[in-house]
């Protein structure tokens, strides 16, 4: 599975430039440290006039574009995971994005939510259960945050926990993505907050695709 494969022309059906460009603008501003007037500028020396709105509104359409065509192709995980939260400033206020990786790093999927409770962490358990099935985990290792362990005796009365799947509370099991959490974070501050959670949503989206890529998730 490439991305330089051609991409679908439904995609991008009516937009003013090429499918190549609008693809090459969105990687650069979800990979690297620029900000949309830098890709403006960028593509300026180039001979190309882009307002940086624009590129904006690609990063809102494609992100979500990008992890479906990656999704299907990653390579399986392992079945010892690493979850735990980190922050997101949106409209002024932070928000929690979950995060789980297997032993190696490798990304297995996020979920943002306004809150830091026993129903956020509920449903990101149930998001990354059903998404990994039929493979599921041997062990989940998260912090002494009492909501993993609600949401887990929850998911166990609705019959939807792993069987044999331990949940195991022990902080200093968590480096590994305490660690690939300053990897994605840091374009999250680099934007400067988002306006709406879809915005914030979205830009995630297509950060963690990238970063899965990065990583070696996906056989080219």
């Amino acid at each position: 599975m490439s991305l330089r494969r051609k991409p679908h022309p439904l995609l991008f059906k009516w937009r003013h430039f090429e499918p190549e460009i609008i693809l090459l603008c969105v990687r650069w501003y979800l990979s690297y440290r620029l900000s949309y007037r830098d890709l403006v500028e960028i593509m300026d020396e180039r001979g190309l006039k882009i307002a940086h709105t624009t590129i904006l509104r690609w990063v809102f359409r494609y992100s979500n574009a990008l992890k479906n065509k990656v999704r299907p192709h990653l390579r399986k995980t392992l079945t010892s995971w690493r979850l735990d939260e980190t922050y997101i400033k949106v409209k002024g206020k932070w928000t929690y994005l979950y995060r789980a990786v297997d032993r190696e790093g490798k990304t297995i999927d996020f979920y943002l939510s306004r809150k830091r409770d026993s129903k956020a962490a509920h449903s990101f358990f149930k998001k990354i259960i059903r998404l990994n099935s039929p493979q599921t985990p041997h062990v989940i290792n998260v912090d002494k945050n009492p909501a993993y362990t609600h949401a887990k005796r929850k998911l166990e009365k609705e019959n939807k926990w792993p069987e044999q799947c331990k949940l195991r509370q022990n902080k200093y099991m968590n480096n590994i993505i305490e660690q690939d959490h300053r990897t994605v974070k840091w374009k999250m501050n680099h934007a400067m907050g988002y306006h709406t959670m879809w915005h914030a949503a979205t830009t995630i989206t297509g950060v963690e695709t990238m970063h899965m890529l990065r990583k070696g998730q996906v056989p080219f």
